[in-house]
């Protein structure tokens, strides 16, 4: 199944869930796992808003780390106080400025992207291939969610998780599920609600 198709059969999106433990909570918290789990879910989309800004590669890693010291010391300034404030649009325009500033200090104009060290250093990062452009926002959406999947992937039992991803990201029926998997159809829900529940406990605040 290719990322598109992936992308087209997602039914589910994640909503904004406040609780005691969510990442967005540790993150003001300063909670060190919280924000190595927030790297590993925005890095690759804060590469490729500087590749899409065509920054040069060796540029890219100063950006990098100007953009999540500047989430360090802003986070609590973050709040969805009006329809349509979003934690990925707010990283968007944090990287832009940040890029914008970098150029404006460098005296330089945005550049090819090449395959120095620094281009090296945050490819280990998976390149998940979306686009900055407010059209293709579901996309993007998508791909977010599918990628904070595989976050919280290893915390279930594997007929759990393959029951759900079959419902979820495959679009398939409870009971088609169950029969593949010889589960009860109410079981089958119960591990796509358990996921979820997961999914948005801790990363439902900062997937939007």
């Amino acid at each position: 199944m290719t990322r598109t198709d992936d992308s087209q059969k997602i039914n589910v999106r994640v909503g904004s869930v406040s609780t005691s433990r969510s990442l967005l909570c540790r993150l003001k918290e300063d909670d060190s796992e919280a924000w190595d789990r927030l790297v590993e879910l925005y890095a690759p989309l804060v590469f490729h808003w500087c590749r899409r800004l065509n920054v040069p590669e060796q540029d890219i890693v100063d950006i990098f780390q100007d953009v999540f010291q500047s989430l360090a010391k802003n986070i609590n300034q973050f709040h969805k106080d009006r329809p349509g404030d979003t934690f990925r649009g707010w990283m968007r325009t944090i990287t832009r400025n940040k890029a914008y500033d970098h150029f404006r200090k460098t005296g330089r104009q945005p550049g090819a992207i090449g395959g120095t060290e620094a281009y090296k250093a945050l490819s280990q990062f998976p390149d998940v291939e979306w686009d900055d452009d407010q059209s293709d926002d579901n996309e993007i959406h998508d791909s977010l969610f599918l990628h904070s999947l595989e976050l919280i992937r290893q915390d279930f039992a594997k007929q759990t998780w393959e029951a759900f991803w079959q419902v979820v990201v495959e679009g398939k029926t409870p009971r088609e599920v169950g029969e593949d998997l010889s589960m009860r159809p109410g079981t089958v829900r119960v591990a796509k609600s358990r996921v979820l529940h997961r999914l948005r406990q801790e990363l439902g605040d900062v997937l939007d």
